[in-house]
């Protein structure tokens, strides 16, 4: 059985989805907190059993990300980031310095912590993330309490692209957005990879995944598998 509620904060949109996968597996929680000038889409994912979490894309506004955790008895100990690009990664420094949380990204993309451009820095008005603590790679798990998500590499939006898996649930990064998908126009991405990362990686989940992506660009916060095939007019 899966609970599904929105929440109203300020300019944030919550989105919570408790579900209970197995009588004897932990209670998943997961956060949607939309944060930041560019629509990113962070997430919250614990183990209320335990408290223990994960923070997925923590691009800005730190304050209500802690407090959404806190509210929810949640301990950080994971920062992931989906992809390096400065969109998804700006807020890992204060992130980390407040929760002493590693930061674990696909080995692809590793590089970019640390190096993003003083242009782009400048541009986004925000500060460089340190280094990857951890890299992973695709098949990998990341745990957090008694919850294991399932690492997905996505390469085409960016070379170390990953999707994170969980049963009824896929965090989708900037692959897969509701009825869209990443662009292909910067350095480093392929659209022949993305399409290829996306119909053989993320359509062959099953159909009633629910797709929760990485910026709120959609007519809905969230989508599905089953609906992406049928509807995003750019798998057509």
């Amino acid at each position: 059985m899966i609970g599904v509620s929105k929440i109203a904060f300020r300019d944030q949109r919550f989105f919570c989805a408790i579900a209970h996968l197995k009588k004897e597996v932990p209670m998943l929680v997961i956060r949607q907190m939309q944060v930041g000038s560019m629509a990113v889409f962070a997430y919250l994912v614990g183990d209320s059993e335990t408290g223990d979490a994960l923070v997925i894309d923590p691009a800005d506004n730190i304050d209500g990300i802690l407090a959404t955790a806190e509210k929810n008895n949640l301990r950080i100990k994971y920062i992931v980031n989906t992809h390096g690009h400065i969109d998804h990664i700006s807020g890992n420094r204060e992130m980390k310095s407040r929760t002493d949380a590693p930061i674990i990204i696909h080995e692809g993309d590793a590089r970019m912590l640390g190096n993003t451009s003083p242009m782009l820095l400048h541009m986004f008005g925000a500060e460089d993330s340190p280094p990857a603590d951890m890299t992973v790679k695709d098949g990998d798990t990341i745990t957090v309490g008694k919850i294991s998500l399932k690492v997905i590499h996505t390469p085409g939006h960016s070379p170390g692209g990953m999707c994170l898996y969980i049963k009824g649930f896929v965090f989708t990064g900037d692959t897969l957005f509701v009825e869209s998908v990443g662009r292909t126009d910067l350095n480093g991405s392929s659209a022949s990879q993305m399409f290829r990362s996306i119909r053989e990686k993320l359509l062959t989940l099953p159909d009633d995944t629910q797709v929760l992506p990485g910026h709120n660009y959609g007519r809905t916060s969230t989508s599905t598998i089953g609906h992406e095939k049928i509807y995003n007019p750019f798998l057509q």
